[in-house]
């Protein structure tokens, strides 16, 4: 076949504009997939993520405008087309090295906005140069397809909508099919192998190239192979379970003493199901002396809701030690719910219900005695759950004397934190805001109510207790409550920064946390 003949009808140049748009969407949100369990898939590394791709992008435009001016002749475009199949196939396999090395090296130097800089460097070592390659397809594509002036802008306009609409099914398609179905390794093949068999097809037609074209189907067959054992966490030993899901990568450790569920390969655990102690030692503990300050008991069962169900922590010692309580989880993660009974033992009681927490508020009409507030996205809550708006929906959802309870997963010692705002937030709506630091942890509770008559249940509450680990526990809690005084750092809905204030205090924990490991290794270098 001739090169007029693969060409000269256009159809397979609009087909490389479309899967080329297509692609890029893929990687761009397959890079999203893949730092989010190192860096979090928060607003910030969203916007490093789209930053480094755009300006990728930008300078493949103008290269490939120059290149396609000096050498008009497809063979270089589709070979650019191969090698960006080769590097995306690669992208989850030496990609996740890359990552954690280039953490591991800023680690020792960077002490401000480490996850801005971490997620930078790695975005721009991993997914800038097939970006770059991609960018140039466009400009190529139009030197090739104009013939003639008096149709040049009807021949811009269709590859600028292919590029758009392959664009949109880049984006949807990874989203709701390929991810969540079969992983975010596979995706990049899916996607590598579109790219890969354009430029085949091409050098085929044109009898080029037949080793490279080899090699390259090779590779991504071997890589295809190799995928059904790709794991995030590539260090670690005896996981039960990793998996992905619409919004979360999804890990199940257990040891002899627990099972944990965590959406981060770094650091953090979401759920954990204790096999013999009677309580965590975490700060599903400490949200335990809500019930009792709501008045429930096992003479006075109540209603209890959780917005962040996660797999049920806090709802199984709810039922535990408040039988009878009507408990309602929501959990906008149906993998995690899914988890909640496979592995973490969530009794059948427990009513849960799939949907995002504040959206389940809205369209609820029940008061509750207890609602906890424990939805995290990545490294803080949501920003629409964090909000005056929200907690003022809480409220009105809270019996008179009922007890709301939140999670603030990062303590800081700074002025001004994300705590320090959502604090004040949530004194700008109760009259009454208490806070309990967890020993040991970086987590701190808030109890916030409008009843007086709730410390005097809770003293109530704290005297009738016959098992000793929670009674315990509720004297701990009760030395480290703190009445909280309104200020005026308040969250709305209209401005809620609580990714950028997150980022602060991971910040600071980081450097804390790495400040030996900085020492001993500049120390052993100078």
């Amino acid at each position: 076949m001739s090169e007029k003949n693969i060409l000269s009808s256009k159809y397979f140049l609009y087909a490389t504009e479309f899967f080329s748009g297509m692609s890029v969407m893929a990687v761009e949100l397959g890079a999203s997939r893949l730092m989010a369990p190192y860096f979090s898939s928060s607003q910030i590394v969203w916007t490093v993520i789209i930053g480094v791709i755009m300006i990728a992008m930008a300078l493949g435009n103008v290269w490939g405008g120059r290149i396609a001016d000096k050498s008009p002749s497809p063979d270089k475009l589709y070979g650019r087309l191969l090698l960006a199949s080769v590097w995306i196939a690669l992208i989850p396999f030496a990609g996740r090295y890359l990552i954690g090395g280039i953490s591991l090296l800023l680690a020792a130097f960077v002490t401000k906005n480490f996850l801005v800089w971490a997620a930078l460097c790695a975005c721009l070592a991993v997914f800038s140069f097939p970006c770059v390659l991609l960018g140039t397809v466009t400009p190529s594509l139009v030197k090739y397809s104009v013939s003639s002036l008096d149709s040049n802008g009807k021949t811009v306009g269709e590859l600028g909508a292919l590029n758009t609409i392959g664009s949109i099914i880049g984006t949807f398609l990874p989203t709701f099919v390929t991810i969540p179905s079969v992983g975010t390794a596979v995706t990049f093949l899916i996607f590598s192998g579109v790219l890969a068999l354009l430029s085949i097809l091409y050098f085929i037609s044109m009898r080029k190239k037949m080793v490279k074209c080899a090699l390259t189907i090779v590779l991504i067959f071997a890589l295809s192979l190799a995928s059904s054992s790709f794991r995030f966490a590539f260090w670690e030993k005896g996981i039960t379970l990793e998996d992905e899901s619409i919004y979360n990568y999804l890990q199940v450790k257990e040891t002899d003493s627990s099972v944990i569920l965590s959406t981060n390969v770094l650091f953090g655990v979401q759920s954990i199901l204790m096999k013999h102690e009677k309580l965590t030692g975490m700060y599903y503990d400490y949200a335990l002396a809500a019930p009792l300050m709501a008045g429930i008991s096992a003479k006075n069962p109540g209603d209890i809701l959780i917005l962040g169900l996660g797999t049920g922590t806090f709802a199984k010692y709810c039922s535990e030690y408040f039988p009878g309580c009507s408990i309602e989880g929501v959990e906008i993660d149906e993998k995690i719910a899914d988890l909640a009974t496979e592995y973490f033992e969530l009794p059948e009681s427990v009513q849960v219900s799939v949907y995002d927490g504040r959206s389940y508020l809205a369209a609820s009409e029940k008061t509750y005695d207890v609602i906890m507030v424990d939805a995290y996205q990545d490294i803080t809550i949501p920003f629409q759950m964090s909000s005056v708006e929200f907690f003022t929906e809480v409220r009105e959802h809270l019996k008179p004397e009922g007890v709301m309870v939140v999670n603030m997963n990062m303590k800081s010692s700074s002025k001004d934190s994300i705590n320090d705002y959502l604090c004040d937030t949530m004194g700008a709506v109760f009259d009454y805001v208490y806070t309990a630091p967890v020993t040991g942890g970086t987590n701190c509770e808030v109890f916030a109510f409008q009843s007086p008559a709730v410390m005097d249940a809770f003293a109530a509450g704290r005297a009738s207790l016959r098992e000793d680990a929670l009674s315990g526990m509720m004297e701990t809690v009760l030395a480290q409550m703190e009445l909280r005084e309104p200020g005026n750092l308040i969250l709305t809905d209209d401005k809620a920064p609580v990714e950028v204030l997150g980022m602060r205090v991971l910040d600071e924990i980081i450097a804390d946390e790495l400040e030996y490991y900085r020492e001993l290794y500049l120390g052993e270098i100078f």
